[in-house]
């Protein structure tokens, strides 16, 4: 591979085979950047906690020396990554129907039911979106074989508006918008109890349960920033109607700051939201969990720039029929 090649700015240098890929560049940043943010920018391949594990185990050289997530790269520095690729299996495209809200030739907007899963992993390898997608267009594979076209997921339960990338360049630079906080992004949630103040934010950084890892919890340790504001639409006399927007992505995060801040998301099955509030009678609280079965948690609104267009696109979901149904019946109360 020739030198000229490395000093080209932001020029993708991968070379796969059976077991392993191979990440090579000399950056040019326009301005300092963590080693981190760096390589999911550039398009490595590989999602934020596996850049972050790569670093630890070493595996992340600059300037030939291992480094930290939080070293700070400068113009002329080189980054070379080798690592194995993650264990694929065969993504199988299936007729399953979509709810398409918008479409090009570069994306698609989805409007995602709950009780889907957004692309497969491993015990969920049939019946996701991305399964669904391949079967009615082509998706960037940049990313991930197994998550194709894939830049921001949505919890199973929760239902809403999702983007995927149809190109490689829309992935990229969609991905940039997120990284930078660009993308507009807001829920709608209710929550038990009242919040005692009309808006707020949370800030509070978020990491894996020390003592169960299959869930997330706030706290100082192996943690990320993660910043979400908040804003009451209405209250009724045991739950909160709540319009929340993320400026981080993190996994679960709205679920976990509000349980945080002592809500817990309604009918939420791992983070408090089906316990019963020691203020609410049995059978209303019976009833709400009888309306809705899985987190109270929408995605009603999602606004970004067209990747290639430069257009601004702003899109809205209309609560769903469950949603639409607790808040008929809170109400009636």
């Amino acid at each position: 591979m020739s030198n000229t090649i490395f000093f080209v700015a932001f020029t993708l240098l991968c070379a796969y085979n059976s077991n392993m890929s191979e990440f090579s560049r000399i950056v040019n940043p326009k301005e300092k950047i963590r080693l981190d943010k760096y390589l999911y920018k550039a398009g490595i391949g590989v999602s934020r906690s596996q850049i972050q594990r790569l670093i630890e185990e070493g595996q992340v050289l600059v300037n030939g020396q291992k480094a930290k997530s939080h070293t700070p790269l400068n113009r002329g520095d080189k980054v070379d990554v080798n690592y194995a690729k993650p264990e694929g299996f065969k993504v199988t495209p299936e007729p399953i129907e979509l709810d398409i809200v918008y479409e090009d030739q570069d994306i698609i907007v989805i409007n995602k039911p709950p009780v889907i899963v957004t692309h497969p992993a491993p015990g969920h390898l049939h019946g996701t979106l991305v399964n669904a997608l391949l079967h009615h267009c082509d998706l960037s594979k940049v990313s991930d074989r197994t998550r194709p076209g894939v830049l921001h997921r949505l919890d199973k339960d929760t239902s809403g508006l999702i983007i995927f990338a149809k190109t490689e360049i829309a992935l990229v630079k969609l991905a940039r918008q997120i990284e930078e906080r660009k993308i507009r992004r807001k829920y709608i949630a209710f929550v038990w109890g009242k919040m005692g103040m009309l808006e707020g934010t949370i800030d509070a950084p978020i990491g894996r349960h020390t003592l169960d890892r299959k869930h997330m919890a706030v706290t100082p340790l192996k943690s990320r920033d993660a910043i979400t504001h908040f804003r009451v639409l209405d209250e009724f006399k045991y739950i909160t109607h709540l319009s929340v927007e993320l400026k981080t992505g993190r996994t679960h995060q709205i679920r976990v700051h509000l349980l945080h801040f002592g809500h817990p998301v309604v009918g939420d099955p791992d983070y408090d939201g089906r316990k019963k509030p020691i203020e609410v009678p049995t059978p209303i609280f019976d009833k709400i969990l009888t309306i809705i079965t899985r987190q109270a948690l929408h995605a009603g609104e999602l606004a970004f720039m067209h990747p290639i267009t430069k257009k601004q696109m702003e899109f809205h979901s209309p609560l769903p029929k469950d949603m639409q149904e607790l808040l008929n019946y809170l109400m009636r109360l």
